[in-house]
């Protein structure tokens, strides 16, 4: 969702001139200032200065040694991104499980990130942009089974070469990981689903579907601002009828890690002329007893939810459960852009699904960097969760251009991103009837990404179909795609509810 007056705003970066903004979230990162290891702590890194004067320890996409701007020696890495390629240079480690490490790198460019995946926790990623040397760093700890991790360094789709030196992970080591296709199928941004869907090829098969029941074939998710901020103020009595899921936003962290609590905002409650607890509640109440889904939504700048290990994942399921029974909520919505961890929180949302029974709602709202991999942490959450996951609606919105399934570069804004990358989780293993296309109802929702009802349809009969496409076709057709989301009902309203009246009206006469 965009940033609201209280929320967290996102990481937006000015890719290139005209060019959208690009928003990636990030969570509990650290730029700058070197961090000391301990002194048993080794550097796990492999040729980190490339003063091999070649690329050894490395796999890289689009990536040379060179020795004309180094940070230290006579050599560093050079890499240049191109309109699909983010020129991504990796290497698996080997590591011990529930151990800490600390990850860093010199680096030089516009728009260079150093993370690592595989960690079993919360994966961490940290990016700078700038023309002098810049140390970025970060940190994690591995899971209790973790024996290996790829560390990666990357540019963004279409900026200039970018150079890195001094890499360095400390920590204690771990055993020789056996051969293992991470780094060469991490190495490029391109989406590869065919090469990670061959791990489960039978899960979609296999997979009963959980959509609770009393709701349509297609569904239309709308987001119900618990705050003022321009847009129109609506009681949950209030949301049109054409929203089957109202997810409410937000809910707040508390103190203990993984908690959660929620608040009707006071400045709403008085712009509503006293809009209480009790009211609020049986609006829920009168909306389940109409057929509808009322689930909260976890994210924002008073929601940024750490679950990383069992304790907070035990404190969000007893929070959230906490509140569900007091409000009615049906369940919870996904839309944390500070981090998360696939293994904790779905251990969370397991449990929580457990106390709430077969009815339980499960949403998701992921940003499109989230996405454009099975490897990523959220894709990996939605997969882990796929038994309960009721729908993904992921943010076609504020994000500027991604790789579609065919590995093209598509523009947000329009058709064919919707399509293209709607593609990437239908044929990454989730169930058609769990993806869904999240746009924002107006140009006032979002900073940029617009896509005018018609062509959300469209792009809806494109994947259930073949039919409306624009110039990019699947090459399967989806008749029981899940449907859509907006940000948000209030923004729909204040432009004479398009969403509601075109999207919806469309999405429930789709057989």
């Amino acid at each position: 969702m965009p940033p609201a007056r209280h929320r967290r705003p996102r990481a937006v970066h000015s890719l290139l001139a005209g060019a959208s903004a690009l928003v990636i979230g990030l969570g509990g990162l650290a730029l700058a200032g070197g961090t000391g290891a301990h002194a048993a702590d080794t550097d796990l890194i492999t040729n980190g200065g490339f003063e091999t004067g070649n690329l050894s320890g490395w796999t890289c996409s689009n990536g040379t040694v060179q020795s004309t701007t180094t940070h230290s020696g006579t050599y560093a890495l050079q890499s240049t991104p191109g309109a699909g390629d983010t020129g991504e240079c990796t290497q698996t480690v080997p590591v011990k499980p529930s151990s800490s490490y600390t990850l860093s790198s010199w680096v030089q460019g516009s728009y260079v990130y150093l993370g690592a995946r595989g960690t079993g926790g919360t994966d961490p990623s940290t990016w700078t942009s700038g023309t002098g040397w810049t140390q970025l760093s970060t940190s994690f700890t591995t899971g209790p089974s973790t024996t290996s991790v790829t560390v990666y360094l990357h540019g963004w789709y279409g900026q200039p070469a970018f150079a890195a030196d001094d890499v360095s992970l400390f920590g204690p080591g771990g055993p020789q990981p056996s051969p293992s296709p991470t780094a060469t199928t991490t190495a490029s941004p391109t989406p590869t689903a065919t090469a990670t869907d061959t791990g489960s090829p039978t899960a979609t098969a296999t997979s009963t579907p959980t959509k609770p029941p009393g709701l349509p074939k297609h569904i239309l998710t709308g987001y119900w601002q618990n705050f003022d901020n321009g847009a129109t103020v609506q009681r949950i009595s209030d949301v049109p009828a054409a929203y089957d899921i109202i997810a409410v936003s937000f809910a707040d962290a508390t103190a203990t890690r993984g908690g959660l609590s929620f608040t009707l905002d006071p400045t709403l409650s008085s712009r509503l002329g006293g809009y209480t607890d009790a009211q609020f509640k049986a609006d829920i109440a009168a909306k389940r007893a109409a057929g509808k889904r009322v689930v909260l939504s976890v994210g924002g700048q008073n929601g940024t939810v750490w679950v990383g290990d069992s304790a907070s994942a035990a404190n969000f399921t007893a929070t959230a459960w906490a509140l569900m029974q007091s409000y009615g909520f049906d369940g919870i919505d996904i839309d944390l852009e500070n981090g998360i961890s696939s293994t904790y929180l779905g251990q969370a949302l397991h449990a929580l699904a457990a106390k709430a029974g077969s009815g339980f709602v499960l949403t998701m709202a992921p940003q499109t960097i989230d996405m454009q991999s099975t490897g990523t942490e959220y894709f990996k959450l939605a997969l882990n969760v796929k038994d309960i996951l009721t729908i993904v609606n992921m943010q076609y919105y504020n994000s500027g251009a991604m790789n579609g399934c065919d590995g093209n570069v598509y523009s947000q804004g329009t058709e064919n991103f919707l399509t293209a990358l709607a593609c990437i989780q239908l044929k990454g293993g989730l169930r058609p009837d769990q993806v869904g296309l999240g746009v924002p109802a107006s140009t006032s929702a979002a900073g940029g990404g617009y896509i005018t009802a018609g062509t959300v349809d469209n792009a809806l009969d494109c994947l259930a179909s073949g039919t409306n496409c624009g110039s990019y076709k699947p090459d399967t057709t989806w008749p029981g795609i899940g449907g859509a989301m907006t940000w948000s009902t209030n923004w729909d309203a204040k432009a004479g509810n398009p969403v509601a009246g075109t999207i919806g009206s469309h999405l429930h006469a789709m057989p």
